[in-house]
């Protein structure tokens, strides 16, 4: 998983926010080093809650994933010759996905219920390189140990082994047969994503964060939502996935959470860079830009194109209010089979949730109904229609009349958050807040 974390300091007057997971854990090692060797029981009570401190408010509101870890849990303790034997000595053969916290490999287990039935994981291997990851670790045991759903990956179980072979930390998940939807999107998969796969999980990734913000007696804001983090099942359904960075939200009738900024460059909110401020619809902004990405099959911010493409906002902005030219902004790959009414409806969605103030952005499960309603029409009442080179006077006429061009100028207010990259000493640097960024071609 690609990170940035931002120095946030005093913004508008305001208090700091915390200090970035980085910081403190560069400066108390030796005290994190003797944490990661406690029994499971000790180290899981004690160190969620150290988790929750970057997550308090200055108003001293509570707003910590230490408060799950009491909560039961059904997950199943493995032990690390278990995880071993079900990915070969983790084989390099069977390694399905690498980040910066370990490696991630495919395994069969035995089934509790039925010794004779075999089941296909994931396990997520951590590091024993060094110490970084260990508290997302934990959050991760936390939230999905209490919270499940079907738009969400499901947690099996955890192994915590501390021996004469190290520590060692490991989760097992159900496996995702179809990989994640940045890995359909890119153009190393020769088949691309049908229209109405897309809307579907445009759908059920709204249902995912739909029930963390609002189907429970909390609420968790997901803080790093991008297309890699959304993976997909047998049946192509989406499910959300990676909870390292999952805050609980502002309770006690606050507004947000201070926290250290953490999330991927392109999707992260641009109020919560600004100010280390996180609310529920910090996540609606990346779903926002999640939207485009499906539509056009690019991602927030690329690199590898030309200047004047390179970010996805600053791209698609002059093509909106034209039926022509928002037909050329929809992903090629598609070969106009699509229905240019539902693109436009769903780029609707797109631009309510990328609104410049928070405020004005409509509750995830306002998004969920919207995107619902686009599904059922994409599915069972609107054929897939070709791109047309040039639209009929009717069809121009109609939009005219529906105002779409006056509706879609009025919700792209967005557009002077869009963050100035500038290159100083093989850095980059959004406005004042600066972050390094190792790995310039991948987000």
């Amino acid at each position: 998983m690609k990170c940035f974390q931002f120095p946030v300091g005093e913004s508008n007057g305001g208090p700091k926010a915390g200090k970035s997971t980085s910081m403190r854990s560069g400066s108390t090692s030796t005290q994190t080093e003797r944490d990661l060797r406690m029994s499971w029981s000790e180290f899981n009570s004690q160190n969620a809650t150290e988790i929750g401190t970057e997550s308090c408010g200055t108003n001293g509101n509570m707003s910590s994933l230490a408060i799950l870890a009491k909560r039961q849990s059904n997950l199943r303790e493995f032990t690390f010759d278990e995880l071993k034997s079900a990915t070969k000595n983790f084989s390099r053969l069977l390694m399905v996905g690498e980040g910066g916290f370990g490696g991630v490999y495919r395994g069969v287990i035995r089934s509790t219920e039925d010794p004779r039935a075999k089941i296909d994981i994931a396990v997520k291997q951590l590091s024993r390189r060094g110490l970084q990851g260990h508290k997302e670790w934990i959050t991760e045991v936390n939230v999905l140990g209490v919270v499940e759903h079907p738009n969400l990956v499901k947690l099996l179980g955890y192994c915590a082994e501390d021996d004469e072979r190290g520590i060692q930390r490991l989760l097992a998940y159900e496996f995702m047969y179809n990989r994640s939807v940045q890995d359909h999107l890119s153009s190393r998969f020769q088949t691309p994503l049908s229209w109405n796969t897309r809307v579907r999980i445009a759908r059920d990734a709204a249902r995912g964060l739909t029930h963390l913000h609002e189907g429970m007696d909390f609420q968790i804001i997901f803080r790093d939502f991008k297309s890699s983090n959304i993976l997909l099942d047998e049946q192509w359904n989406a499910k959300l996935s990676d909870f390292g960075l999952a805050r609980l939200g502002p309770s006690n009738g606050d507004s947000h959470v201070s926290t250290a900024v953490v999330g991927t460059i392109g999707y992260a909110a641009p109020e919560y860079i600004q100010t280390g401020h996180l609310q529920l619809n910090s996540d609606v902004w990346s779903y926002g830009m999640f939207l485009y990405e499906l539509i056009t099959g690019r991602r927030p911010l690329d690199r590898n194109r030309p200047k004047n493409e390179q970010k996805l906002l600053e791209w698609v902005k002059p093509h909106l209010t034209d039926v022509k030219k928002f037909e050329t902004i929809i992903d090629q790959r598609l070969e106009g089979k699509y229905s240019i009414k539902s693109a436009q409806r769903l780029a609707g969605v797109a631009n309510r949730c990328l609104m410049k103030h928070p405020k004005t952005r409509p509750k995830m499960s306002e998004v969920l109904a919207m995107v619902e309603g686009i599904v059922e029409s994409s599915l069972t009442g609107s054929p897939e229609l070709p791109i047309r080179s040039k639209g009929s006077k009717d069809e121009l006429g109609t939009y005219q009349r529906q105002g779409f061009k006056k509706r879609v100028i009025e919700q792209l207010q967005w557009r002077t958050w869009t963050p100035k990259l500038v290159q100083i000493s093989g850095c980059l640097e959004v406005g004042e807040k600066g972050f390094c960024y190792e790995d310039r071609n991948r987000i």
